[in-house]
């Protein structure tokens, strides 16, 4: 079986990055870029829809 990922992009610094969705919070709670500390909701790190659509159906 493949593991899901989700693919991740700072809206500010435009770092992107994947992680797996049990590696993250809850897409409604603050986020925190690694890169530059932007705090969002990680709903707003979210690549595409898609991404956002994975990472709410698996946690």
């Amino acid at each position: 079986m493949k593991e899901a990922y989700v693919r991740l992009l700072c809206p500010e610094c435009t770092k992107g990055w994947e992680s797996t969705p049990n590696d993250l919070p809850s897409h409604k709670r603050t986020f925190h870029c690694p890169n530059c500390h932007a705090s969002r909701r990680l709903a707003e790190f979210t690549r595409t829809d898609r991404d956002l659509e994975t990472l709410k159906s698996l946690q």
